[in-house]
């Protein structure tokens, strides 16, 4: 009997490990190139894994301080900060802004120092950014540092005050319409439907780029957007919003139907979508059904 009593016991042990590694927190970090881009591109799925008890950041690599039309400098970057800690508080998540000039990022070894650590310190199991083809060139470069830094989160002699990851991470790419030198290809498409008017509540904290307009609007827009009343504004950015992830999801129609079936996948209203780099852990699909559990519900 008692040759069968240690295999018994090591078997139950995997299983224990097993299922505690199964109900161990996601940890989800996210880079925007400025305090919005995460928050527009992805809110609505953090806000998912936040209500499913995932660990999600987002970081901003840059501060933001040449994004608005009428000011610039400091004050406008500690109130971009402000605002994109105000989304995060409502989403449930974290937020970090990098001290870096907006529309001066460059993909430097010093940077790519930093978001390398900044994995690393997050033990981050999924990554988001932007693909490296991009109009903007912070939005270009934060893709680039990240597609560097995705081999070196686990060379431990790169940064080695940072313990190194000890296994890689699967990163995704935002969506885009951007079509050279290849176009957004989503692997994974998520209904945003339950989580709408919250991901509104997460994006209306943004006011100096959701009612005043950013870096290229113009006194107009403050009328146009009905910047001065709460009520007002609040459904022009609503509808704004409902056609923004509408296209979305019409765009990935095909997606959302092999994610969420036939029925279910015709039925969603908005969505997000999201694109496997091909750096980094290549996940089957069973596995991105564990990274993204509220799929096909």
């Amino acid at each position: 009997m008692k040759k069968y009593l240690v295999p018994v016991i090591l078997l139950a042990a995997f299983f224990a490990a097993n299922l505690h590694a199964a109900d161990k927190p996601l940890r989800i970090i996210a880079f925007g190139a400025h305090p919005d881009d995460a928050e527009f591109q992805m809110g609505g799925t953090a806000i998912k894994l936040a209500k499913a008890g995932h660990k999600v950041k987002f970081v901003s690599v840059t501060n933001g301080d040449i994004g608005h039309w009428r000011v610039a400098g400091g004050q406008l970057a500690i109130r971009r900060t402000k605002e994109v800690q105000e989304a995060a508080r409502r989403a449930g998540i974290e937020v970090e802004v990098l001290d870096i000039h907006d529309g001066e990022l460059e993909p430097t070894l010093e940077n790519r120092k930093k978001i390398t650590r900044l994995i690393r310190e997050w033990q981050a199991d999924m990554v988001f950014a932007h693909r490296p083809w991009d109009y903007h060139p912070d939005h270009r470069y934060t893709g680039v540092l990240v597609q560097d830094a995705a081999f070196m989160v686990s060379v431990p002699f790169i940064c080695p005050d940072t313990p190194p990851l000890k296994k890689h991470p699967v990163f995704f790419y935002f969506q885009d319409r951007f079509t050279k030198p290849y176009p957004f290809k989503p692997d994974v498409a998520v209904s945003i439907d339950d989580v709408f008017e919250e991901k509104l509540h997460v994006i209306d904290a943004l006011e100096s780029q959701v009612y005043e307009g950013g870096a290229l609007a113009s006194p107009a827009v403050l009328i146009k957007r009905k910047a001065d009343n709460p009520e007002a504004r609040k459904k022009i950015l609503r509808a704004s919003w409902s056609s923004r992830q509408g296209r979305i999801a019409d765009k990935y129609r095909d997606e959302l139907i092999e994610w969420y079936g036939e029925k279910g996948g015709k039925a969603v209203k908005h969505a997000e979508a999201f694109e496997i780099c091909e750096y980094g852990h290549q996940p089957s699909k069973t596995e991105l059904k564990a990274l993204f559990p509220f799929l096909g519900k």
